[in-house]
């Protein structure tokens, strides 16, 4: 008998080891879903036109700068239609603004929740990327259809190239956002301070611009800027005779990766400290 129970402590099954794992999976995707419809309602639901305001923001933008710019000048720097340059700049940075804005905030959006064990930091932070991402590339794809469909200009769309400037945006948004998240809780004028310093990254992210047609001087400081880079890969797929020489995918990813592994340790390590603080 002693020898059988002996045995029996030893034997260690391995098949029910997965089932917690598995449990955890799912506790996760209905945890990020329901964060996701709770900011879904939040915020677009609370507010007249809803989802509405996603799509007219990006369209009034693109058609001011159109208008102005066309006013001062005959053509744009690649092509011949202003809406079309200016959307191929616009929103790809747009959904990096987006994303980069919304996982800053995540932490005191979903405070209130963050108190129950089943949800923790990181389905906060999941639930309003998946969600920023879903909108952003919806709303990019209606826009530059539309613009596509009422425009004279015919072009041959370079689809691989555009979705990897979609996702590279994405990864921006996510990686820079995550460390605003940190830093925002940690430091309590750090979002203060990121909101004055990001103000002139609109204008020198190649919306109003190419690369090439800058002085040699300005190049060299701006090749540094991934949101550039970015601006180049999505122009190169609506544009056939253009080849940005510069663009490096390499650089964009270590953007996309280096920060967003930093914040996510610092994360793990101090996020009950940084709850409790705020």
């Amino acid at each position: 008998m002693a020898e059988s129970s002996v045995m029996a402590e030893k034997v260690t099954p391995s098949l029910p080891m997965d089932k917690p794992r598995v449990g955890r999976s799912w506790a996760t995707f209905r945890t990020v879903s329901a964060l996701m419809l709770r900011e879904m309602s939040t915020r677009y639901g609370r507010s007249p036109g809803g989802y509405a305001w996603a799509l007219l923001e990006p369209v009034g933008a693109i058609i001011v700068m159109a208008v102005g710019f066309g006013l001062m000048f005959h053509a744009p720097a690649l092509g011949s239609d202003f809406l079309l340059f200016y959307a191929t700049g616009y929103m790809p940075f747009a959904l990096y603004q987006s994303i980069a804005n919304a996982t800053a905030r995540s932490l005191s959006f979903s405070k209130p929740l963050l108190a129950y064990p089943a949800v923790t930091w990181m389905d906060s932070v999941l639930a309003r990327f998946i969600l920023n991402t879903l909108t952003g590339l919806l709303v990019t794809v209606i826009v530059l259809w539309g613009i596509l469909a009422v425009s004279s200009t015919t072009t041959i769309l370079d689809l691989p190239k555009i979705t990897l400037a979609m996702f590279l945006s994405a990864g921006l948004g996510l990686s820079i956002g995550v460390m605003n998240c940190f830093l925002g809780t940690r430091i309590e004028v750090w979002d203060i301070a990121w909101s004055i310093l990001s103000r002139p990254l609109f204008i020198v992210s190649g919306v109003f611009f190419v690369y090439e047609n800058i002085p040699p001087a300005a190049q060299n400081v701006l090749y540094y800027l991934p949101w550039m880079h970015i601006a180049g890969i999505m122009r190169e797929g609506f544009y056939p005779t253009y080849r940005p020489d510069y663009v490096s995918v390499s650089y964009v990813l270590l953007w996309c990766m280096l920060p967003l592994s930093f914040a996510m340790m610092l994360l793990r390590r101090y996020h009950k400290e940084l709850l409790n603080r705020n």
